[in-house]
């Protein structure tokens, strides 16, 4: 498993297991980007070649998929609201259209960020070193906004604002190990909304992020995935396809679990992981890259 490095031809049960992980890991605040480097990297791929940066993009797809199927009632709505609003100046005092704007622009940040540092992010930060130091370093913000985020506010007072603060600290997710759903998650109890709350936005504002991603990989790095050695489009489809289950299970399964619960779960897992990943990397059990 530690072996030395071996080309990016993904087997279809390396694919399950990968998909897997992204579908389990994307909506919880523990970083699915850094899972699956470790995973990646444990198996034995280059972690900061083209084919496998794009893989863990693509398979985005998969999750992305599933919060749409799953808040398709909620999601038509707000499309239907945009769409009125935009002809009809009276229909843009609705609450679906409010919403629907303010999940739009707090978009924005991410994909700005996305497209300005997407080398710095495809190279340098793919390292067990950033996703370890990240994993570690987030949880002690997300354990001060969840002591004392006030939980006073619901979704019906969720407005422009939040979803610019949160779109804002959801670029820091950019960093493999910080997490986006741990990062608009804290921005977000910061801003005194309830874990519940916190945790739909974060769905919703999931979905252009990590759509514009998968699809920008798709297309740019479609060359690298179908060449001689690469991951192939089959195996990265049976990923997709298997993130997809598992993601809307978790999705089903998170929901329930804040609404009676804190994170300090998360964050214990994730410090916890942080130091085993460091730890690996310090004795050279593996490599950082």
């Amino acid at each position: 498993m530690f072996a030395g490095l071996r080309c990016a031809a993904v087997s279809i049960l390396e694919a399950i297991v990968l998909g897997a992980i992204e579908g389990f890991t994307e909506f919880l605040p523990i970083s699915s980007t850094g899972h699956l480097t470790i995973a990646e990297k444990l198996m034995g791929f280059t972690i900061d070649d083209a084919d496998i940066t794009a893989f863990t993009a693509i398979v985005q797809i998969g999750a992305v998929a599933a919060v749409v199927l799953y808040f398709w009632s909620d999601l038509w709505g707000i499309v239907v609201a945009l769409a009125r609003g935009l002809v009809d100046a009276e229909r843009r005092h609705t609450r679906e259209f409010r919403f629907g704007l303010a999940v739009a622009v707090g978009s924005i940040p991410i994909a700005i960020a996305g497209l300005a540092l997407r080398h710095v992010i495809e190279g340098p930060l793919r390292s067990l070193w950033v996703v370890g130091v990240a994993l570690i370093a987030w949880s002690f913000a997300m354990l001060y906004a969840d002591v004392n985020g006030s939980q006073r506010r619901t979704e019906d007072d969720f407005g422009m604002r939040d979803a610019v603060v949160m779109g804002l600290t959801q670029c820091l997710a950019l960093i493999p190990g910080v997490s986006r759903s741990g990062a608009t998650i804290t921005a977000g109890l910061l801003r005194g909304l309830d874990r519940v709350t916190v945790i739909r936005m974060s769905f919703f504002l999931a979905i252009p992020a990590l759509t514009a991603a998968a699809l920008l990989e798709a297309v740019t790095k479609s060359s690298d995935i179908s060449a001689a050695g690469g991951i192939g489009w089959g195996p990265t489809a049976v990923a997709i396809a298997v993130a997809f289950v598992v993601a809307y299970a978790s999705i089903a399964w998170l929901l329930r679990y804040v609404a009676g619960h804190n994170f300090g779960v998360f964050i214990l897992y994730r410090i916890a992981l942080g130091i085993v990943v460091l730890g690996l990397v310090a004795t050279g059990v593996t490599s950082a890259t």
